[in-house]
């Protein structure tokens, strides 16, 4: 379990309840599902999501009695959504753990991730606001929408900015955002809190993403492995995007269209993506996020749970990258 929440031993008491959770509504399923689940959620995550719901939830005006199984499901989404992705890029580990589909191999994995959506659905229609089951609904079709806009502009080496913030809208914001919202959805915060804690998620999310990507880079001479695979599949994030359209004479779009990559080119690419200034133009947009997370996070009343929330900003957008 990671130690994100030291400083929070509460918080850190209800998401371990709430990992207990998923795996007790597993225990009924088939062995491949018990301990692919079970191996996801002891691998280390922040559990950002399922406290993004535990904290929105604090804003409302009624407490909600089962608001951990609330956080539970959205963490269960967030699982499905991972072993889908590890399929399509065929990743061998997540989180430093065999993957799934490693593991239990691909049909299996894409059983166990369609099991996981059904339990979702079963839950969330048990208990929960109308709105709570719609708002998860749009979350899963934003993050096909994004995976499969990826898909489309694979080996695309003029993709835009445009394209790229759709794509991590899907893929990391769009979930930030629901899970603050469901939260105070469940204890019926008011409108103006509701607004703001989506904004405030969907913005978290928004440089959360565009900093993991930039990290890829940011050390000098060193592309993780895991970046490798995703050049090689034609997936450009936003630091390659930034330097292609500063790329004058084309050599780093040459670099990219080559199927495998040896140990110069892989230099070459991360001193190229550097030099056009791809790194600090990615740096720049992540900042202009982290500073309109702020801006929203300051329109919610002054309570313990709003300086969590300025916590996580912190620690996760305010570092050296």
């Amino acid at each position: 379990m990671s130690n994100f929440w030291s400083l929070y031993p509460d918080l850190q008491e209800q998401l371990d309840e709430v990992t207990k959770i998923i795996e007790d509504s597993v225990r009924d399923s088939h062995d491949f599902i018990i301990n692919a689940v079970h191996d996801t959620v002891q691998s280390g995550g922040k559990l950002l999501r399922p406290a993004f719901v535990l904290l929105g939830s604090t804003f409302g005006e009624e407490p909600k009695r089962n608001i951990l199984n609330l956080a539970a499901i959205v963490e269960m989404l967030h699982i499905a959504t991972l072993i889908h992705d590890d399929i399509i890029d065929e990743a061998k580990l997540r989180r430093g753990v065999e993957s799934v589909q490693s593991k239990y191999g691909k049909d299996s994995a894409v059983f166990i991730g369609d099991y996981l959506f059904a339990k979702i659905f079963t839950l969330v229609s048990e208990d929960f606001h109308k709105e709570s089951a719609i708002g998860l609904s749009k979350v899963i079709m934003k993050i096909c929408r994004g995976e499969l806009i990826q898909y489309s502009v694979r080996y695309k080496f003029n993709s835009s900015i445009m394209q790229y913030l759709r794509i991590i809208t899907g893929k990391t914001a769009s979930l930030f955002s629901v899970s603050l919202l469901v939260g105070a959805e469940e204890t019926n915060a008011n409108e103006k809190i509701k607004s703001a804690l989506a904004k405030t998620g969907y913005r978290i999310g928004m440089a959360f993403q565009i900093i993991d990507d930039c990290l890829d880079y940011s050390t000098k001479n060193i592309i993780k492995k895991s970046t490798m695979n995703d050049l090689k599949q034609g997936y450009l994030t936003l630091p390659v995007i930034y330097a292609l359209q500063n790329d004058k004479d084309g050599k780093l779009e040459n670099l990219l269209k080559n199927s495998t990559f040896t140990n110069e080119e892989i230099g070459l690419i991360h001193s190229a993506v550097v030099e056009n200034n791809g790194l600090e133009q990615s740096r720049t947009l992540a900042r202009k996020y982290t500073q309109k997370a702020y801006d929203s996070l300051r329109k919610l009343p002054d309570c313990e749970s709003k300086d969590r929330l300025k916590y996580i900003i912190d620690k996760l957008l305010i570092r050296d990258y």
